[in-house]
């Protein structure tokens, strides 16, 4: 047993603030102001300025693809194609992979403002081949060596240009594929435990994967299954499978379908092909629906018909707008009183799509750290989108009509960083958009653990829940909100334990897996 004392925020209905937390056998048993007799004489830690929260819930990452670059190197922060191609001249040395990864590059985030080439890439590439995918994750430009080991049928796609050596669209999935093929199992699995050390750090105890590209015969989501069942360290993970096939997900005993790539129903700003409903500015282009109506209907009435929570990717209006007909359509078909189907990013929702999420009660997984994102400047997004750049992610509008919202990376195209979510929450450009702490509080714990029916178990700090909590360097209520990205993770606490690193072989944590019942 063991007792906190000082600043316990439960997250709770109430936004409760409480002096004290009793643990016990990996279960709170207590909160409250003044301590109860029977837990006075045990242990005591005292938290002073810290505060004691719930952990952390990133609620949409490619888990499998972040943690393969993951062990790349990371270009999110480089400002110049000169020095890209010097961090990867001093990467490689470094590096045994069959295949070097860079990942996060932007070309509006650079002095150039263009990706680099393939010519770029051979003048640094000492004969070994490299990929440096873009950071929406929808193109990548590879090297003449890779280029040439690429499988004879890229060529006949469409996104395939080899003069500059950029992939996109179809060519870009292939060529991922490919160079997830020639990475061992052991390696992959290794760079899957080193992530989920990497998250746990930053407070981060469970994650929403979405899984089902990228790798041949849908190895990432078999893999994740059993990875997710075999974590040590009470860390969890819930998986939703990228498919429309309905009978896969039934297959391998799966609740959840969709995410992004198949699921998704337009592209993204990066690329000019989130779907609009007006033209992005100085073109005729609305982007890409990728789908009609119809197939998106059909697909969500099957589903939802079949009892599986649905996620799909919407970034434009006009993709958001389709989302929410083809729920209602589902839900009007088939109604379901806690479905919890969501409609992924929703960065520019409408006033009808919004009336909708609030009547059918569809929850919003969104990524705040698309706010501010050096990746995708303001200036582009103003370049692109015109005055509708101010309604990009506009927070309140889906708090005030009870919509509930939850935080999650997308990593590899953002970093997992829950602080930067709370901290872009409360300091929104727009300040009618902002949230309160209280509210961005609750986006970042409690909203994720529901979005996945968890929250009877995680989520808060109440007497019955499981002890999955974060201790924090400082009290949020203590500090500007203009710092609050700068609050660091002290600790992360699952089932009432320090977080400990993941160190069982790869064979025994699939083995572990294999043998598991436990959620995914």
């Amino acid at each position: 047993m063991k007792v906190y004392q000082g600043t316990v925020l439960t997250c709770d209905s109430q936004n409760s603030i409480y002096r004290y937390l009793v643990e016990d056998n990996g279960k709170i048993v207590f909160v409250g102001n003044d301590l109860p007799a029977e837990y006075q004489g045990h242990p005591v830690r005292e938290l002073g300025s810290r505060a004691l929260l719930p952990s952390f819930v990133d609620t949409h990452i490619h888990f499998a693809s972040m943690a393969l670059f993951n062990a790349g190197l990371n270009v999110m922060d480089v400002r110049s194609n000169e020095v890209l191609k010097e961090k990867i001249r001093e990467f490689l040395p470094k590096t045994k992979a069959k295949v070097v990864i860079a990942f996060g590059a932007s070309p509006h985030s650079v002095a150039e403002r263009k990706l680099l080439s393939r010519s770029d890439l051979d003048d640094v590439s000492d004969g070994r081949p490299i990929m440096v995918a873009k950071y929406d994750g929808h193109a990548c430009i590879v090297n003449t060596v890779l280029l040439n080991q690429l499988p004879e049928k890229v060529k006949s796609l469409r996104g395939y240009n080899p003069d500059s050596g950029e992939m996109n669209q179809e060519a870009f999935f292939a060529a991922t594929d490919y160079v997830s093929s020639v990475v061992s199992l052991w390696d992959l699995v290794k760079s899957m435990q080193k992530a989920i050390d990497y998250m746990a750090a930053r407070g981060i105890g469970m994650i929403h994967t979405v899984s089902g590209v990228g790798f041949p015969k849908d190895m990432d989501v078999n893999l994740e299954r059993y990875v997710g069942r075999g974590l040590s360290g009470g860390f969890q993970m819930r998986l939703f499978f990228q498919t429309m096939d309905t009978d896969k997900v039934e297959k391998r005993r799966l609740p959840r379908i969709g995410g992004c790539f198949v699921t998704a129903l337009d592209g993204c700003y990066g690329s000019m092909d989130a779907a609009l409903k007006a033209p992005y500015e100085g073109t005729k282009s609305k982007g890409v629906l990728y789908y009609s109506d119809a197939e998106v209907t059909e697909f969500c009435k099957k589903a939802n018909r079949r009892g599986l929570q649905i996620e799909m990717h919407a970034i434009g209006d006009a993709a958001f707008d389709q989302a929410t007909r083809a729920l209602k359509a589902a839900l009007d078909d088939y109604p379901r009183d806690d479905h919890r189907h969501g409609i992924i990013h929703a960065c520019l929702p409408t006033e009808e799509g919004l009336d909708i999420c609030r009547q059918y009660q569809i929850q919003i997984p969104l990524q705040t750290s698309f706010i501010v994102w050096p990746q995708e400047p303001d200036w582009y997004l103003k370049e692109i989108l015109g005055d509708r750049e101010q309604q990009l992610n506009p927070l309140r509008s889906f708090v005030d009509r009870g919509i509930v919202i939850s935080a999650g990376s997308d990593a590899p195209c953002t970093d997992p960083n829950p602080l930067l979510w709370l901290h872009n929450a409360v300091n929104h450009p727009v300040k009618e958009q902002a949230l309160t702490l209280a509210e961005a509080l609750k986006m970042v714990t409690y909203n994720g653990y529901w979005t996945t029916f968890d929250e009877g178990e995680r989520g808060t700090l109440r007497a019955g829940n499981i002890a999955d909590m974060v201790i924090l360097a400082n009290n949020p209520y203590d500090v500007p909100k203009e710092n609050l990205k700068d609050i660091a993770v002290e600790e992360l606490i699952l089932g009432g334990k320090p977080y400990e690193k993941q160190k069982n072989s790869w064979v025994s944590m699939i083995l572990k897996g294999l043998l598991s019942s436990r959620k995914i």
